[in-house]
C-alpha cells in the first residue's frame, strides 16, 4: 500500500491560542490521533494491545510549521511510514497537515517503539501488529534501518 492514511480535522475555538491560531500542542495531538485512528482501522484496537501486553512508544516528535491553521479550519492529516527496523521493533512516521485549499501547513515527524507494557521492556511486536506495519502506506522516502 503507497497511498498515504488520511484523517480530517476540525479545529476547535479551544484550540487556538493568543496569537488567534491553532496552538503548537494541537498538531502533535493531531497526529497521535491520526496514528491511533488508523491502528483502529486496521484492527489493532486498545482492546487488542492489552491483550497482547503491548503498546506503542513515543521517542521524539518534532513539526515543522508553515502556515497557519486557525479555529474552525478543517485539515486533512496524513500518515505514513519513513523508516522501520525490519522486525517492526521501531519505526518513524511522517504526517503532512494540509489546508482545504492544499495549502501544506505543516510537516510533522515521530519516532517511534513497540513496549511490552507488562515487562516495561522495548519488543518486536506480535504478528498482528508486523503485518498492520507491512500493509501501512510507505512514504517515497522510506527505508529499513537496522
Amino acid at each position: 500500500m503507497n497511498n498515504k492514511y488520511l484523517k480530517a480535522f476540525e479545529f476547535r475555538w479551544s484550540d487556538v491560542d493568543a496569537n488567534q491560531h491553532v496552538m503548537h500542542s494541537k498538531y502533535y495531538e493531531a497526529a497521535a490521533n491520526c496514528r491511533m485512528s488508523f491502528l483502529k482501522e486496521k484492527g489493532i484496537t486498545m482492546e487488542l494491545l492489552k491483550s497482547l501486553s503491548v503498546g506503542p512508544i513515543l521517542f521524539r516528535e518534532e513539526c515543522s510549521f508553515r502556515r497557519e491553521l486557525y479555529g474552525g479550519e478543517i485539515v486533512q492529516v496524513s500518515f505514513e511510514l519513513l523508516k522501520a527496523k525490519r522486525d517492526g521493533s521501531r519505526f518513524s512516521s511522517i504526517h503532512e497537515f494540509t489546508k482545504s485549499d492544499g495549502t501544506l501547513a505543516a510537516t510533522l515527524h515521530a519516532d517511534l517503539a513497540w513496549i511490552n507494557t507488562e515487562k516495561r521492556k522495548l519488543t518486536a511486536p506480535p504478528a498482528e501488529v508486523i503485518k498492520m506495519m507491512e500493509d501501512s502506506p510507505k512514504h517515497a522516502d522510506f527505508i529499513f534501518i537496522d
